[in-house]
């Protein structure tokens, strides 16, 4: 990437506290809070399912959805099932959903660098099979919902097993 000529000095200037990046980093600062928002887009909607998915205590998932819900990443709807008494689920919000490019660019770079060529899992699109990638681009592309994907095991742990 370039600077335009205004900012080539970076000395010059400074975006501190305003770097959309920091605070994006600021957000998802924790690993329980990032498995959160991943166990979001697989489906999980229920406080003990995130706690047996992702493995962390109960304290760590409770605080990082409430990080998540103060920053409008989440949103709680009640549901009560019979003869118990009214829970919270957690649903991403729009802001949350718009996190689905990067959650799949963190684990894109995670199955190439880190998982010798063997990554568990595949993305496709759901009805056409077709791989689900990101991609820096200027030009228009249309866009695919997380309801739109589909999540496969990936062909290279189909023809050898999990090992």
């Amino acid at each position: 990437m370039n600077f335009e000529e205004r900012l080539r000095d970076r000395d010059a200037w400074s975006v501190g506290d305003g770097c959309s990046a920091a605070r994006v980093l600021d957000l998802l600062s924790t690993k329980t809070v990032f498995l959160v928002v991943r166990e979001c887009f697989y489906g999980t909607t229920r406080f003990e399912d995130f706690v047996q998915r992702i493995g962390a205590s109960a304290p760590a998932v409770s605080r990082a959805l409430k990080q998540l819900k103060a920053a409008g990443v989440v949103v709680p709807a009640l549901y009560r099932e019979p003869g118990s008494r009214a829970r919270d689920e957690y649903r991403l919000t729009e802001a949350g959903e718009d996190l689905l490019p990067v959650f799949l660019s963190l684990m894109r770079w995670g199955d190439e660098h880190l998982q010798d060529g063997r990554p568990p899992l595949a993305f496709t699109e759901a009805g056409t099979g077709r791989p689900v990638r990101v991609r820096v681009t200027a030009d228009p592309a249309p866009e695919t919902a997380s309801g739109d994907i589909e999540i496969r095991l990936h062909p290279a742990w189909e023809r050898t097993g999990s090992d």
